[in-house]
């Protein structure tokens, strides 16, 4: 409604004045009307007018001349207060949602967690954004392929495996059985610490991690499953996934495809070799990409080992995505704590498959908080898991008289999703299973109370006077 007025207020200035001219409408107080405008002011200026007399000239125009206006006063030095018909205001909510995005391929990734490592509250909230952004590209139209992207291999598989061995005593796959399933993701996250500690303290530890690391990328290109290291590894990653599917299952979350580095890593490492002269370079036996020309750092890609690194791990994700969905448009979100990485990685791939990315938004968030705030560190253990926040609300749900998992969520998701995207987010379980204010439980209700009117109200009439509340409700859309 406000884009269409707009557009007709523009056409109308053009042709009183013979100017072209930008025209902004805001919401003034309802008892003035529904939209206001300062166009006169603006346009007084450009003609060597009086602006309420600009203003008046435009007042009256938009009352004989534009369906829908009911009236236009002058207020103060010139503005235009407009108030719009109830018959036009009522055909908004009949008019179908555009769908801008008809005929679109929307690849969408979110979530990205590594197996071996605990699931923590970034994950769950990464998890609920990406998956309202694809209901309403969805709704707008697109295809949306919803995909995740973890780390099946790399050093911080070498950290939990280190950490396993210690635990078990030796290379012992058959102890893995001692562990009840309920435990196995704390109990490899557990591992993860213990890991990530020796090899920042301990040299010793920090060579057989870096030998653990090189392992894991053999099992892959030697389909190693029987040896008893590769049957910890296997074992455990299995058991990553089967908590992954667990959770998202949990949250209503589902995704079409998972591309673990296991399988972009050595297309990376390929493009990456392939690439070095031109795009890539060689700097003390490892091959980077030198970001300081655009304005951005220096990033290892090919470590002095020869092994891909996380950065090109992501090269061989993104031509992966391409060569899969030659997508029109690409939304990756993640934590804001890998911005300038993701510069550089997107500037490398721009100059030799600029398809991959320049169709491509890096939307990032901060970190997750319950009330009370929490650092998340899964290096150091100390991070807030994606199960705590949901016990949190299921809690506070069932101390409030609801033991529904339903609402709870609900809730959950709501408190996420009200916030913007790119801040901190700090959760308030109890407040956000309040049915009073701005609360997941509240709109719940709210909208189970109004499919009920509507529903016993489906034959009646049109209206023929709005309220001020519907007034209000219906200028927004």
């Amino acid at each position: 409604m406000r884009d269409d007025m707009t557009r007709k207020i523009q056409s109308l200035v053009a042709k009183l004045f013979n100017v072209d001219t930008d025209v902004e409408l805001s919401r003034p107080d309802e008892q003035f009307g529904d939209y206001a405008t300062n166009v006169a002011l603006k346009l007084a200026k450009q003609l060597n007018k009086n602006p309420r007399e600009v203003a008046q000239q435009i007042a009256d125009a938009l009352v004989q001349h534009v369906g829908g206006v009911a009236s236009a006063e002058v207020a103060g030095p010139g503005f235009i207060n407009l108030r719009l018909t109830d018959s036009i205001l009522l055909d908004v909510a009949e008019v179908p949602l555009a769908r801008p995005y008809d005929g679109q391929t929307v690849v969408t990734e979110y979530s990205d967690p590594n197996p071996f490592k605990v699931l923590h509250a970034g994950h769950l909230y990464t998890s609920i954004v990406g998956d309202a952004m694809s209901n309403l590209l969805e709704l707008a139209g697109a295809t949306v392929h919803r995909v995740n992207f973890g780390g099946d291999v790399g050093l911080h598989v070498g950290k939990t495996l280190w950490g396993i061995l210690k635990e078990l005593g030796g290379v012992h796959p058959e102890k893995l059985a001692d562990v009840s399933v309920d435990k196995r993701a704390d109990w490899m996250a557990a591992r993860y610490v213990t890991g990530t500690q020796a090899y920042e303290n301990d040299e010793a530890a920090k060579a057989e991690i870096t030998e653990l690391n090189k392992n894991v990328y053999e099992f892959h290109s030697t389909d190693d499953h029987e040896s008893p290291l590769a049957q910890i590894y296997w074992t455990c990653r299995e058991w990553s996934y089967a908590y992954f599917d667990e959770f998202y299952a949990r949250i209503g979350t589902k995704f079409e495809k998972y591309y673990p580095e296991s399988q972009t890593a050595p297309l990376g490492l390929k493009t990456v070799q392939e690439h070095v002269g031109t795009v890539y370079a060689e700097s003390n036996g490892a091959i980077v990409f030198d970001g300081g020309e655009y304005g951005l750092h220096t990033r290892v890609f090919i470590n002095s080992s020869g092994l891909p690194t996380y950065e090109a791990k992501d090269v061989g994700l993104a031509i992966q995505k391409w060569q899969d969905y030659h997508f029109d448009r690409s939304v990756i979100i993640t934590g804001n704590d890998i911005v300038e990485y993701m510069k550089v990685v997107m500037k490398s791939l721009e100059q030799f498959a600029p398809e991959t990315v320049v169709n491509t938004t890096h939307m990032t968030h901060g970190q997750v908080k319950l009330s009370g705030g929490v650092k998340m560190s899964s290096r150091k253990g100390n991070f807030l898991r994606a199960v705590d926040v949901l016990e949190a609300a299921h809690t506070a749900s069932r101390a409030a008289g609801n033991d529904s998992e339903t609402i709870s969520l609900g809730a959950v998701k709501y408190a996420f999703l009200k916030q913007r995207v790119g801040g901190d987010i700090v959760y308030e379980p109890d407040e956000s299973v309040s049915l009073q204010g701005n609360s997941g439980p509240y709109l719940q209700y709210a909208h189970a109370r109004a499919c009920s009117i509507l529903t016993k109200g489906a034959n009646a009439a049109r209206p023929h006077m709005l309220q001020p509340a519907e007034r209000q409700l219906l200028t927004k859309i």
